[in-house]
């Protein structure tokens, strides 16, 4: 028999201790799971990510990635906003799609999947278009693996005083940023990426300040940001709805 290595989507590998973790089951209403699982997670994530902690929170939700970048376009961009989507791939395009279906009043930039997102020509775009509100780019296109230059988008994106939406998918926990540093207003990753956890649940990380502010925007029941945030903030880590209760215990012994 030849040997094989066992791959899941990423494409990656998990360690034995990460698989050992999902073959005991967990109750969701638990304060052992809510409290020492999800609560854990969701701090150590959002100090993962920013320098400033205390500004940011992150909400888990249920499904791929594609979910939390959804749940983030339909609940942080309201139906009077503008969002600028600058691809270079699959997945800023598929962001495109998404603000289509909600219906978001979008521009969608292209450039070339072997082109890097240009900067300045999202400079221009938010000097002809004042009325933009936010600006959404992929960090690191899976396609192709281009790495765009987030410094650089993230600093034009402030100097215009827009709210910045970053797809971090295949790059958060392998590529270090600071989303207070950068001026990110949110950002999306899932379990099964560069933590190299399983699939089954993705993570917005966002500003609190601008979450608070988006209470009733979203278009979905199962993807509002808003109210997944708040009941896991009012319940101790308890999800709305079913929670993926294996994947998460599994993640935290990434």
């Amino acid at each position: 028999m030849k040997p094989y290595l066992l791959l899941t989507p990423g494409p990656l590998t998990t360690t034995e201790s990460v698989k050992q973790a999902m073959m005991s089951d967990w109750c969701t209403w638990d304060a052992d799971y809510n409290e020492g699982i999800v609560q854990v997670i969701r701090k150590e994530l959002t100090a993962l990510a920013s320098s400033r902690p205390e500004e940011y929170t992150t909400v888990l939700m249920q499904g791929s990635g594609t979910f939390s970048v959804e749940a983030a376009l339909g609940s942080l961009v309201r139906p009077q906003d503008h969002l600028l989507i600058a691809a270079n791939g699959a997945y800023g395009k598929r962001m495109g799609s998404i603000a289509s279906y909600y219906g978001i009043d979008s521009h969608l930039m292209k450039f070339e999947e072997t082109q890097a997102v240009d900067a300045q020509a999202i400079d221009e775009y938010l000097s002809r278009n004042p009325q933009t509100t936010h600006v959404a780019v992929v960090h690191c296109e899976t396609t192709t693996g281009i790495l765009n230059p987030l410094e650089s988008i993230a600093a034009t994106v402030k100097k215009h005083g827009k709210i910045l939406i970053v797809d971090a998918m295949s790059s958060f926990g392998g590529i270090p940023l600071d989303m207070a540093r950068l001026g990110i207003d949110a950002l999306i990753s899932s379990a099964n990426k560069c933590v190299q956890g399983v699939p089954g649940f993705g993570f917005v990380i966002v500003r609190r300040s601008r979450l608070a502010q988006c209470k009733g925007v979203a278009r979905s029941l199962s993807l509002d940001l808003y109210d997944q945030w708040d009941t896991m903030e009012k319940g101790h880590g308890k999800w709305r709805f079913t929670s993926p209760t294996h994947v998460v215990r599994a993640f935290s012994r990434h």
